[in-house]
C-alpha cells in the first residue's frame, strides 16, 4: 500500500470538471491517475530523435503509430544519416503495414511565417503511402493545436508500448544536444540566437498503463464528430487542394499495458481543450482545463522547493499562482529558467512578450524577495540558448512535463497535454528517494546548468538554490561586471549585442553573400570574437544568467497591454454570450 497521499497532490476525477471525457474510463474506479508506469526524461532533442527513429524503424505490420503537434517538417532529420527524414521514416512504415495517423495544428498562412503548407505536404505523403495525417483547426480564434505527443502500441507485445509527451516538436530546430550548438536544421530566430539558434527541451518517455491515457487524448480528438475545420475560406483551400478532412476509424483500443514490475511512477496525464463556436469537441464541450487546476493544486503542496523551466512566464494570474504559494510558505524557494530574449525581433513581437513577462516576474517579486531567482542560459560562445521545456519540479515530489507554458493561452486556449509524475515511495514528510524521477530530472537539469557532474549538485533545496545564485552571478560577473539591459532583464552582455572586440565583414563579400546568410555570418563573427576576447580570468563554469524584470518605456505601457491580451496571451475562458 502506497503511504503516499496521492490526492492531496493529483487531480480526482471530478476536479478534471470535465464529465465527457473517457481518459479516466478505463480503470473502472473513476480514479484519474495509473499506477505501476516507468518515467524517463529525454532532455533535448537529438536524444529524444534518436530514439523515436529507432521505435519507428522496429515497427512491424499491426502496430500503431500516433502523433499530435503543432509543428511537423517533413525533411527533418532524427538522425545525421540525411536519409532519415521524418517523412522517409514514415512513409516507410506505412509500407510495413504500420498504421500511422497523425494530427497537426492546420496552422496560418506560411507567407506569415507558420507552417500550413509544411503540414499539408507531410499529410499527403503519409496519406500517399496508405496512412493519414491530417490538418486540424478546431481551435479558437488566435488559439492553436499545441500538444506534441507520440503513442506507439504493438500488435504483439504490449510491454513495448511507449507514449512520449513533452516540449519537443517534430520539426527543425530542435536537434540539439548538450553542447547547445543547435540543430543542423535551424529555425529563424531573432539575431540574439545566432546562424543555428540552441535549444533547450525535454521530453518524457512513458511506460505502461498511462500509455493508454496518451492514446485516449489521441482517440478523442481523432474521433470527435466536429469538422476539422469550419471556416468557410480554409474549407475551399481544402478543396482546392483536395485535401483530406475525414479521418478513417482508428479500430478497437487495445486495453492499458500491464503494469511494470519496476514501476513506480504514479503518472496523471492532464490537458487543456477550449470552448470552441460553433461547434465544440464532444469530449469536451465546456472545455477541460485539467493542466491549469493540476498545477494549481501541487503548487499548494510546495514547502522547500519550486523549480521551473519554461519558454513563457506570463499574466498576473501566472504570477500570482508562485505567489500565493511563497507568502504561506516562508521557508520555499522559487527558480525559474526562462528564455533570455524573446524569439521574434521587431518590437510589435518583442514588448508585449516582455511585458507578459514583466507582469508575472512582478508579481513573484513582490511576495518572495531574494527567495526568487530567474535565469536564462547562454552556451560556451556567449550566444543564448532558446529555453523551450516546459517542466516543473516541486520538492523532489512532484514533477510536470507537457507542451504547456506558465500563460493563459495554455491553461485556457490552446489545446495542451501535461504528464505529472509522482513517486509511489515513502512518506510525504520524509525527503523523496535518491533516485525517484523527479529528483533525478532536477539533478540532471541543473547539473548541466551548473557545469557539473550529476553527483556534485546539492540534494538539500536551499543548498541548491544558492549553487545556482552563485554561478549565475559569478558568470555575469564574467560578462562585463553584471551591466545589462533593462529592456529585457538580462544582466551582462550577450555575445551578439556588445561584443568586446567585432569582427567587421569584409566588404569584398558583402555584395555576395544573400541577406540572411550575411546576417548570420555577421552574428557568428561575432560570437567568435566575443567568446574569445581576453579575460582576466577564465570563464565561470554554467551557463546560468540572472534576470530581472523588463522595464518598458511609458509610451510602450500605452499599447503593449492591448495587443498582449489579445494575440499573445488571449484568455480562453467562455464569457456569457460569447461566439467565435
Amino acid at each position: 500500500m502506497c503511504p503516499v497521499d496521492v490526492e492531496e497532490w493529483l487531480l480526482v476525477s471530478e476536479e478534471r470538471e470535465n464529465a465527457h471525457t473517457s481518459i479516466d474510463a478505463a480503470r473502472g474506479d473513476g480514479t484519474a491517475w495509473s499506477r505501476g508506469n516507468t518515467v524517463r526524461a529525454l532532455v533535448h532533442g537529438r536524444d529524444y530523435f534518436a530514439e523515436l527513429h529507432e521505435r519507428i524503424t522496429a515497427l512491424g505490420a499491426g502496430d500503431r503509430f500516433y502523433f499530435a503537434d503543432w509543428e511537423g517538417d517533413p525533411a527533418q532529420q532524427l538522425t545525421d544519416d540525411p536519409r532519415s527524414t521524418l517523412d522517409n521514416v514514415l512513409v516507410a512504415a506505412v509500407h510495413r503495414g504500420v498504421d500511422v495517423r497523425g494530427l497537426l495544428w492546420r496552422s496560418h498562412w506560411h507567407r506569415l511565417g507558420f507552417s500550413a503548407h509544411r503540414h499539408r505536404e507531410l499529410g499527403e505523403l503519409i496519406g500517399a503511402a496508405g496512412g493519414q495525417c491530417l490538418r486540424d483547426m478546431r481551435v479558437r480564434t488566435r488559439g492553436a493545436h499545441h500538444q506534441k505527443f507520440v503513442v506507439i502500441r504493438h500488435a504483439e507485445d504490449a510491454s513495448r508500448d511507449v507514449a512520449y509527451v513533452g516540449g519537443i516538436d517534430l520539426c527543425h530546430g530542435r536537434r540539439d544536444d548538450a553542447k547547445h550548438q543547435g540543430d543542423r536544421q535551424p529555425v529563424e530566430m531573432a539575431r540574439a540566437y545566432g546562424p543555428t539558434p540552441a535549444w533547450h527541451d525535454v521530453q518524457v518517455a512513458i511506460h505502461g498503463p498511462a500509455v493508454h491515457d496518451v492514446e485516449t487524448t489521441f482517440r478523442e480528438r481523432w474521433e470527435d464528430s466536429t469538422p476539422l475545420t469550419l471556416n468557410p475560406g480554409r474549407l475551399l483551400s481544402s478543396l482546392v487542394h483536395r485535401e483530406d478532412l475525414v479521418p478513417e476509424p482508428l479500430g478497437e483500443q487495445a486495453p492499458p499495458p500491464a503494469l511494470r514490475p519496476e514501476g513506480r511512477e504514479i503518472v496523471q496525464i492532464m490537458r487543456t481543450f477550449p470552448v470552441i463556436y460553433p461547434k465544440s469537441f464532444d469530449f469536451a464541450p465546456d472545455g477541460e482545463r485539467s493542466v491549469m487546476l493540476g498545477n494549481t493544486k501541487a503548487i499548494a503542496q510546495a514547502d522547500r522547493l519550486v523549480y521551473v523551466e519554461d519558454q513563457y512566464l506570463w499574466s498576473e494570474e501566472v504570477g500570482e499562482h508562485f505567489a500565493n504559494a511563497l507568502r504561506e510558505k516562508p521557508d520555499l524557494r522559487l527558480v525559474v529558467v526562462l528564455p533570455m530574449v524573446p524569439d521574434r525581433e521587431g518590437v510589435a513581437v518583442e514588448v508585449p512578450q516582455l511585458y507578459g513577462r514583466s507582469l508575472a516576474m512582478r508579481t513573484i517579486l513582490e511576495a518572495g524577495g531574494d527567495r526568487v531567482a530567474f535565469f536564462g542560459l547562454t552556451n560556451e560562445s556567449g550566444l543564448p540558448i532558446y529555453v523551450h521545456s516546459k517542466t516543473c519540479i516541486i520538492d523532489h515530489r512532484w514533477v510536470s512535463v507537457g507542451s504547456d507554458n506558465l500563460n493563459r493561452r495554455s491553461w485556457t486556449s490552446d489545446s495542451e497535454i501535461a504528464c505529472a509524475v509522482l513517486d509511489d515511495r515513502g512518506d510525504l514528510d520524509d525527503p523523496a528517494p535518491r533516485d525517484s524521477f523527479p529528483r533525478t530530472l532536477l539533478r540532471t537539469l541543473v547539473a548541466e546548468h551548473l557545469g557539473c557532474t550529476a553527483d556534485e549538485v546539492p540534494e538539500d533545496p536551499h543548498d541548491l538554490f544558492d549553487a545556482l545564485v552563485s554561478s549565475a552571478d559569478a558568470l555575469d560577473e564574467w560578462y562585463a561586471g553584471g551591466r545589462g539591459d533593462r529592456r529585457t532583464g538580462v544582466r551582462g552582455m550577450l555575445a551578439d549585442r556588445r561584443p568586446r572586440r567585432p569582427v567587421p565583414v569584409p566588404q569584398s563579400l558583402t555584395g555576395s553573400i544573400p541577406g540572411r546568410a550575411l546576417r548570420r555570418r555577421r552574428v557568428a563573427e561575432r560570437a567568435a570574437a566575443f567568446a574569445g576576447a581576453p579575460r582576466d580570468q577564465q570563464r565561470p563554469p554554467g551557463r546560468l544568467r540572472r534576470l530581472s524584470p523588463p522595464e518598458l518605456t511609458a509610451a510602450q505601457l500605452r499599447w503593449a497591454p492591448r495587443l498582449y491580451d489579445l494575440l499573445f496571451d488571449p484568455d480562453g475562458r467562455p464569457r456569457p454570450g460569447e461566439e467565435s
